[in-house]
């Protein structure tokens, strides 16, 4: 008799795939560092890679991920860390073993979520769950392309921690960013795996597969679909994923932090980062119009505190560009409110 995790994974299978990530052998070589490539006849640096592994136009593969298939004709979710260099070329590999060329639709500027298209029909889709009601002890089951080298990886475990945040980078070249409201879970997670589902025991996707805690075991962490069904609903209705800005840089207020910066509360942001090139109200954003000052401590989102539990960009998760957001700011001694209409994230 066949199991309800085996039923599962052989329905979800075919709906996953590989993402090839290659880039020229000239782009490679002038990437890395000169003492690093060994001098070939003639004194010239060059990069010794088998000719079979370099195909006809020049190009080498250089690392893998995961994604999987959404419609039928060929839209398919991953992490935008995956497809993050734009030096390099992508494409996906369906559980036939066909290849085809990746068309990148839409990054999120906010969640580790892309989307992507390849020219095909009638494929296999996968159907997409909810994670705004999740349980701590749930079981779940990944599938993934992991290392780049074994397809179709299937492992299970639990659901082990909610509203994770973490650092991480999601781009090539781009600072470290703090990923919030993350699933948390011990299902075996390996490079190569980043993009592929996390299933609920329904066989509904209730995550993306995103980041592992390097040296520890077990600690992988998820991007909740409802946030990647978001940004397929923005595709649809406006051509691209719409997120909301503020426009501010702060620094969320603890019991430590109060006490280090002599504060007069232990909650709130504090509007902080300015320096030479980087200013804590960014010119012409909602913020700035609305008259947001440099050390303001804004104490209130729409009614609620803000703590580390929920910071502002929390709040910002939950609202669409064009709502408003109502903030009580504290500014030295008087308390003060504001009306801020967000506007789109470019």
């Amino acid at each position: 008799m066949v199991n309800q995790t085996t039923k599962i994974i052989k329905k979800n299978i075919p709906t996953v795939v590989s993402i090839i990530i290659s880039k020229s052998l000239e782009e490679i070589e002038k990437e890395l560092p000169p003492e690093l490539l060994p001098l070939f006849p003639f004194g010239t640096p060059h990069l010794p890679i088998p000719e079979d592994k370099i195909d006809k136009r020049g190009m080498v593969e250089v690392g893998g991920g995961s994604g999987f298939i959404v419609n039928s004709n060929g839209t398919i979710l991953t992490n935008k860390h995956v497809i993050s260099d734009p030096k390099a070329e992508y494409a996906v590999v369906t559980s036939d073993g066909k290849k085809h060329k990746a068309e990148i639709l839409a990054r999120d500027p906010i969640d580790d979520v892309a989307i992507l298209r390849i020219n095909a029909k009638n494929l296999p889709a996968i159907e997409l769950g909810d994670s705004s009601n999740l349980d701590l002890g749930e079981e779940v089951i990944a599938i993934g392309n992991t290392l780049g080298l074994f397809k179709n990886t299937v492992s299970k475990g639990i659901i082990s921690g909610l509203s994770r945040s973490i650092a991480a980078k999601t781009e090539v070249g781009e600072p470290i960013t703090e990923l919030r409201g993350l699933i948390q879970t011990d299902t075996a997670i390996n490079p190569g795996n980043s993009g592929g589902p996390l299933l609920n025991m329904s066989g509904k996707v209730i995550g993306i597969n995103t980041a592992i805690i390097s040296g520890a075991q077990n600690v992988g962490f998820a991007i909740p679909i409802n946030a990647a069904k978001r940004d397929l609903e923005d595709l649809k209705r406006y051509g691209r994923v719409r997120r909301p800005l503020l426009g501010l840089r702060y620094i969320t207020i603890d019991d430590n932090l109060q006490e280090k910066m002599g504060l007069p509360v232990n909650y709130g942001a504090l509007i902080a980062g300015q320096s030479p090139h980087h200013e804590a109200i960014i010119p012409g954003t909602p913020a700035a119009k609305a008259g947001i000052k440099l050390k303001d401590l804004i104490l209130e989102c729409n009614g609620e505190k803000i703590n580390k539990e929920k910071t502002i960009q929390d709040f910002l998760e939950e609202l669409k560009v064009g709502d408003i957001l109502n903030m009580k700011i504290l500014r030295g001694k008087k308390q003060i409110a504001v009306k801020i209409i967000l506007a789109e994230r470019k």
